[in-house]
């Protein structure tokens, strides 16, 4: 443990008698005094003993580190007098390698004129043979010895080249002849060699092969005889992966260029299987089923390129990768220069498919928004004005916005945008894309939220209907719904394939203009379903309202309570309030609860002013109010609830005596009140044409 001194003076000083008042002991300072002296000299005894030891240690280190510096000087001079002997040896083997070479050169420059001269006279007397017509030497005669008479016969066809055709046509004719036939002789060997599996047979005919001519036939028999019983199984594509990854193992055991005969093979494959089985799978469904043309074009494409892919991993060559992607183009372009037309195409027969199927499903029958005509323009009007231009249209409850039928045409969208990624030329994706995109905006947009948005409002009832149905929150909650999953896609699908484009920019005012547009037509629905709903508050309270409710004929029999119209009106309110929650999200019901809240409270505000009140009428006027108020809660919006407040207090104008008029006018919820609202309510006293409460009011 580190030494700290403060500690250690403590611990001495603890077990030191008298040197604390720790158990009683008293202090003495002598004895602590005494016993650090002697402890002192203690410490001073015992560092004189560490000192001597110390040095006696340095004498010895010093000692030693002398030995071991004399002894590396020993083995420095041991080391270059090794060294010197090493550079003697090195400069005595040069000199002897140096020799050894211009000897070797000697008997080389002696030896290759001797060769050639006799591999010349061979070849002198084999060609004799031909000359004479009579092929005698073994090696012609013996079929074992076929590698070298395939050596032999292919240099004696390259001097025949050389000879005038007038003079030697005929020995040029039978060379010719031999080459030919033993060359048909090595492809047969090869042949056999191949399926017997005897790899090491294959190697040396196809060496003695890459000197002929017909040495790209030799490939082609390879090729040929490696696919035969490769494609028995149903799936060709995983079969060639199988075929490439066993030829891959065998090619550079047999061939010198392993990579251009493995080129060769995958080739072939593509141009003839690949190619046959694509166009038998397309050409079936080109014309007669779009849908499935479109999924097997895709899943054709997909697997092919997958194969691709894994063909990637052998050694193909130098650009492996144009090679690929050629024979890939080679077997799909005359399917892919109008696949976007073909999808286009089925895009929107399939969405209009989906749509009717839908309204088919509601035996309903599609009606022209807005296009002219007389009916039209009085529903125009009356949806703008609440005119009694005729009965609004009765829409049964239904909203005409199916989740499924979003979620199908949603479906056949993300397809279409992964068929478009995969099938698309990369200069056309996001063209091809923005065509897509704006087949969504048309069949889903326009043609499914749009006419269920004009519908919804042509369903509204006038703001004067008694018991009407108000459906239209419905919408507008399906229709959030849909907008949530139509941004998502939007996102997730189309966005990644252009969003390095200047379609990105088209396509997001695309979006922003469709849902600018629907937001006019919600807010226009919604405001016009407020209107109903107050409408509705007005019959409630019209109804239900009765004058003698605040100005009794026997004021000494009133119970005091809220009336029977504020408890229907209260109840409709809360009702409408959990139905706009459940309809709408986030900041949008915090507004529609705020607007609704505040042509409430005129409601209830221009309905009080209406009725005079006695003392007892007032009593249940603020009743009222304050069930007004606890309703008013409900919406969780302070202007609202602050609004209420405000008219409960002025409904203690009705009651309150007249001499503390002035005191509750002055108050801190009605001070800043304008004076001509706060005489409106006084005037609503029975009371008030009296001297006295005229008096003290002004």
């Amino acid at each position: 443990e580190p030494f700290v001194a403060d500690e250690y003076i403590e611990r001495l000083a603890w077990r030191t008698p008298g040197g604390g008042s720790r158990g009683g002991e008293a202090f003495d300072p002598k004895r602590l005094l005494e016993e650090f002296v002697n402890h002192i000299q203690e410490l001073q005894v015992m560092d004189e003993r560490i000192q001597r030891k110390v040095e006696k240690l340095e004498q010895q280190c010093q000692k030693e580190a002398k030995e071991f510096a004399k002894k590396v000087q020993e083995l420095q001079k041991s080391n270059q007098v090794a060294f010197q002997h090493f550079q003697e040896l090195d400069e005595h083997i040069s000199y002897v390698a140096t020799k050894v070479c211009h000897l070797g050169d000697q008997l080389e420059g002696v030896n290759t004129p001797r060769q050639r001269a006799v591999e010349a006279q061979k070849l002198m007397k084999y060609f004799n043979e031909f000359l004479d017509g009579e092929l005698k030497s073994d090696v012609f005669t013996n079929s074992e010895k076929i590698k070298e008479a395939a050596d032999i016969i292919q240099k004696l066809h390259l001097i025949a080249q050389e000879l005038p055709f007038d003079r030697f046509s005929e020995v040029k004719s039978k060379i010719a002849s031999k080459y030919h036939d033993l060359e048909c002789q090595l492809i047969q060997e090869f042949t056999s060699a191949q399926r017997r599996g005897e790899i090491s047979r294959m190697r040396e005919v196809a060496a003695v092969l890459l000197h002929f001519k017909g040495y790209s036939h030799c490939v082609d028999v390879y090729i040929k005889q490696c696919q035969e019983g490769a494609f028995l199984r149903n799936d060709v594509f995983e079969d060639a992966a199988i075929l490439c990854q066993r030829v891959n193992k065998q090619v550079g055991e047999v061939f010198s260029n392993p990579e251009t005969v493995l080129a060769k093979l995958i080739q072939n494959i593509f141009e003839v299987k690949l190619q046959s089985y694509v166009k038998d799978q397309l050409e079936e469904h080109r014309k007669s089923d779009a849908e499935q043309y479109l999924k097997n074009l895709y899943d054709l494409y997909t697997r092919t390129t997958n194969l691709s892919s894994k063909l990637m991993e052998f050694n193909l060559g130098t650009d492996k990768q144009t090679f690929l992607s050629k024979l890939i183009k080679s077997i799909f372009i005359f399917y892919l220069e109008n696949y976007i037309e073909v999808e286009i195409g089925y895009l929107k027969s399939r969405s209009a498919m989906i749509l009717q199927r839908y309204y088919d499903s509601k035996n309903h029958q599609k009606r022209s928004i807005g296009t002219g005509g007389i009916q039209d323009l009085k529903e125009r009007i009356r949806q703008r004005t609440n005119l009694p231009l005729g009965p609004s249209i009765d829409t049964h409850g239904e909203t005409f916005l199916s989740q499924e039928v979003v979620v199908n045409l949603l479906q056949e969208t993300k397809q279409a945008f992964e068929r478009c990624h995969r099938l698309s030329d990369p200069s056309d994706l996001p063209k091809n894309a923005f065509r897509i995109f704006s087949m969504l905006v048309d069949f889903l947009c326009t043609e499914h939220i749009d006419y269920a948005l004009e519908t919804g409002l042509a369903g509204i009832p006038s703001s004067d209907s008694k018991n009407a149905n108000l459906y239209f929150l419905d919408v507008v909650h399906q229709a959030n719904t849909i907008f949530h999953l139509f941004d998502k896609q939007f996102n997730d699908h189309l966005m990644p394939l252009i969003s390095s484009s200047p379609k990105l920019s088209e396509c997001l005012q695309k979006k922003k203009d469709i849902i600018e547009q629907m937001e006019v037509k919600l807010d226009m629905g919604i405001d016009r379903t407020l209107n109903c709903m107050i409408g509705q508050m007005k019959h409630i309270l019209a109804a239900e309202q009765k004058k003698t409710d605040f100005k009794p004929e026997d004021e000494n029999n009133v119970l005091i309570q809220y009336t029977n119209a504020c408890v229907k009106v209260c109840g409709y309110v809360r009702k409408q309030v959990e139905k706009i929650r459940n309809s709408m999200d986030g900041k949008n019901v915090d507004t529609v609860l705020m607007e609704l809240g505040v042509r409430f409270h005129r409601l209830i505000y221009e309905h009080l002013q209406q009725y005079s009140y006695s003392c007892m009428g007032g009593m249940l006027a603020i009743c009222d109010v304050a069930e007004y108020r606890k309703c008013a809660k409900d919406f969780k919006i302070a202007l609202v609830l602050q609004l209420f407040d405000t008219l409960h207090a002025l409904c203690n104008l009705l009651v309150v005596a007249p001499d503390n008029l002035k005191q509750v006018c002055s108050g801190e919820q009605l001070a800043n009140l304008d004076k001509n609202i706060l005489h409106s309510f006084v005037q609503l006293r029975v009371d008030y044409r009296s001297a006295r409460l005229a008096r003290h009011f002004s």
